[in-house]
């Protein structure tokens, strides 16, 4: 299969590229939903084709085939879409070295997801919906189960040859109530599952059919709760929802194609400036964010990205400081940073941009029933509902599906509609206990959106139970 990147790359250089590179993917997506105790939608497609780069001057061009005999007219239509771009005045680009390898990579795998039969996994999710619609008050349920098979060729114009095969399951369940003039929704493990490297052994691990009475239970009591009062006061985050935090206020302000300003579609650019880098205090001493795309089973984790440069552990706030960014390899060399392998594409007819790896909080030295003890007041928030932030990633609100009074160290009333908003450097310059040990873990984010013409990536934020003191809460009322 490099045969067919191999074309494409030559027929780039042909028509005049400097640098070229291509990949050769094929994916292969499988999809099971389920409502109310009955199969809903089964859907699987495979998907291939050839994508490839070309540059000149100060442009890239794209183009994309799923005809591989059309692979190296794909390089010539590139190249000529590179040649166009270049003629706006522009200075040219330059790539960051990265070492030239011909290597492969794996995703550890006990369980091929593919090789489980539809039938199994139909009655998995029958069973979960079933039973969270035998609760009293529940209106409507939900579940989902997802897997991807992806298999890639990169080459480039200076000799990388690298084939990857990279395994990715999840999913999850989630129970609504409706009451007179509002419902409620309980979700398991979060708001849109989770999922990870790895084969069908990442469904058994979240022991789904463990938790589903307990999240119907929830969501009907949810309609009697009380509603979030509006305070300033402390805020404990469970890991999924600080897993989200993380998304939106960090990791994307880090993206270095945002800083740049060459990208601002889905909400913006980033209030960050690279003078800033390596001075900046971005949150309390407590806070340091690494991006990790070694970390195993981790959604993002992956052998190298889409243009060839390995994964790697990249430090992104030392105790507080920013000290790093998300980056490829001509942002990197335009901001004189070394590359960071963060470049990665939604399939072989995307181009690929800067992506998240697994942008994540390094664990800190308590536990959650400690952070509890140590809270005189406030309120503990759970999984995800909602979640706004303005163009450039600083001021933000989110909903969770729950929460809990918390008074002299103790759990008290449940809470619907909990909600809180901040300022992204002073939030995070809030954030005084630190959860760790078993209780980190590694979220995945399956829905992450970027790009004109959109594309889907797949993010990992690891995180444990935080406090963040002073916040503002029940802003929605």
């Amino acid at each position: 299969m490099f045969d067919q990147a191999v074309a494409a790359v030559e027929g780039a250089l042909a028509a005049g590229a400097t640098y070229a590179d291509a990949r050769t993917v094929v994916t292969r997506h499988q999809r099971l939903d389920a409502a109310d105790g009955h199969i809903s939608r089964i859907t699987e497609d495979e998907k291939a084709g050839v994508g490839v780069r070309a540059l000149i001057g100060s442009s890239w061009g794209f183009f994309a085939v799923n005809d591989f005999e059309q692979a190296r007219a794909a390089g010539e239509r590139a190249a000529a879409i590179a040649a166009a771009s270049a003629r706006v005045p522009g200075q040219a680009l330059r790539l960051a070295d990265v070492p030239v390898v011909e290597a492969s990579y794996a995703t550890p795998v006990d369980v091929d997801p593919f090789s489980v039969a539809v039938s199994e996994k139909g009655d998995l999710l029958v069973e979960l919906t079933a039973e969270m619609m035998a609760g009293k008050g529940i209106s409507r349920t939900s579940g989902k189960l997802e897997f991807w098979d992806t298999n890639k060729w990169f080459v480039s114009s200076q000799g990388h040859r690298i084939s990857q095969h990279i395994v990715e399951s999840g999913g999850g369940m989630d129970a609504l109530a409706i009451g007179e003039a509002e419902s409620q929704v309980r979700s398991y493990p979060q708001s849109f599952g989770q999922y990870e490297t790895g084969g069908y052994e990442v469904i058994g691990r979240w022991n789904l059919p463990g938790h589903a009475s307990r999240v119907a239970e929830e969501a009907a009591a949810l309609l009697s709760a009380d509603r979030c009062p509006s305070a300033v006061t402390d805020v404990i985050l469970e890991g999924s929802q600080l897993a989200l935090q993380i998304h939106e206020s960090v990791g994307h302000a880090i993206e270095l194609d945002r800083i740049l300003g060459w990208e601002a579609a889905f909400a913006g650019t980033s209030f960050l400036d690279l003078a800033q880098l390596g001075t900046l205090r971005y949150g309390s001493q407590l806070m340091n964010i690494q991006a990790d795309a070694t970390i195993p089973g981790a959604l993002a984790t992956f052998g190298f990205d889409d243009e060839g440069t390995p994964a790697q552990r990249v430090p992104i706030v030392s105790e507080g400081i920013w000290v790093g960014v998300l980056s490829g390899r001509d942002t990197a060399s335009i901001a004189g940073l070394p590359p960071g392998g963060m470049v990665r594409a939604d399939g072989f007819a995307r181009i690929p941009m800067v992506r998240m790896t697994n942008v994540g909080l390094e664990p800190g030295p308590h536990s959650l029933e400690e952070i509890i003890a140590d809270t005189r007041e406030g309120i503990l928030m759970e999984t995800n509902r909602s979640w706004s932030i303005d163009d450039r990633r600083l001021n933000f609100q989110f909903g969770c599906e729950i929460g809990w009074e918390i008074k002299d160290g103790r759990i008290g009333r449940m809470l619907k509609n909990p909600t809180y908003t901040g300022i992204t450097p002073r939030f995070w310059g809030s954030l005084d206990r630190l959860a760790g040990g078993d209780e980190l873990i590694h979220w995945g984010t399956p829905n992450c959106g970027k790009g004109q013409p959109a594309q889907v990536g797949h993010t990992g934020h690891s995180a444990a139970p935080a406090r963040f003191h002073d916040v503002r809460v029940g802003v929605l009322g």
